[in-house]
């Protein structure tokens, strides 16, 4: 369970990516020694997992993005899933409940390139059906701060050992 502080932390370097633990510790106004503890905690129990940057597909050359639902064959998940990694096109898939099997998240560089993806999708022997949606604009850009700030345990948000100015 994350606390005020670790959600503190995961906002302040969602606001300045290339921020130091010493940096860190001055904005969030905690001590060093606990900024990296609390970093090495997120970090091994899987919650940070990783520091690349946040990049821009339309920005990127990929302005096409669509949602496609995929109904696949009796027993072909592996064949399903070693199919979707061999797409770079495909930037997620996920296993859903419901009347679709699998949702993937695919990027295009152009409509003709998300043909090309989704008529690759279609002639594997692993799927039944697959429907596409293509996205026509952001509505809400993806996020995880109000969720962790929503989940956050009240406790001690401040280190007693942090000296202003030091």
């Amino acid at each position: 369970m994350m606390d005020q502080l670790d959600v503190a932390l995961v906002e302040t370097m969602k606001a300045n990516p290339r921020v130091g633990d010493l940096e860190l510790s001055r904005l969030t106004k905690v001590a060093r020694a606990t900024v990296q503890s609390r970093l090495a905690k997120l970090e091994s129990s899987g919650v940070i997992t990783g520091y690349g940057p946040d990049v821009d597909l339309v920005a990127a050359g990929n302005p096409v993005l669509a949602f496609v639902t995929l109904e696949i064959v009796q027993g072909a998940l592996d064949a399903v899933t070693v199919e979707l990694d061999s797409l770079p096109n495909v930037l997620e898939a996920y296993i859903t409940s419901g009347s679709a099997d699998v949702v993937c998240k695919i990027a295009a560089t152009s409509h003709e390139d998300l043909k090309d993806t989704l008529l690759h999708i279609s002639r594997s022997g692993s799927v039944a059906r697959s429907t596409s949606v293509i996205v026509l604009s952001e509505l809400v850009p993806p996020r995880i701060l109000p969720m962790l700030r929503k989940g956050a345990s009240d406790g001690p948000t401040r280190s007693p050992t942090f000296k202003q100015g030091a």
